[in-house]
């Protein structure tokens, strides 16, 4: 865990993490908060905080006596909600320092291509 941000929303982003890479499959069973709470050595009010969250997003689901489960087109809606929150954290700061920069588009490009076969 991260101190400089809140659990719950690591918690959540945790959740997030494993529906986007597979591990939490949509319509699967998300452990208890409970189980995050022993896992994570956190109070269990928090690891219920954090999906809480994701219940309101949207991308988890109650079934009453049973459990939390992953929504249908949860993971298709956490890419496009990261995809935007890395335009607007990542992309947006870089083309604004390179334009400060006098680099070009295309000298951009270049520099993320070479970046990328580092």
């Amino acid at each position: 865990m991260d101190d400089s941000r809140p659990i719950f929303v690591q918690i959540a982003e945790l959740i997030e993490n494993d529906i986007i890479a597979g591990a939490l499959p949509e319509e699967t069973q998300v452990p208890s908060t409970n189980e995050f709470a022993a896992f994570h050595r956190i109070n269990p009010a928090t690891a219920g905080k954090g999906v809480n969250v994701l219940v309101d997003d949207g991308i988890l689901y109650k079934k009453r006596g049973i459990g939390m489960f992953v929504a249908s087109g949860a993971r298709k809606r956490l890419v496009a909600k990261r995809r935007d929150q890395f335009q607007n954290e990542f992309v947006a700061p870089l083309i604004i320092e390179a334009e400060k920069l006098g680099i070009g588009e295309a000298q951009l490009i270049d520099m993320i291509r070479k970046e990328g076969t580092a």
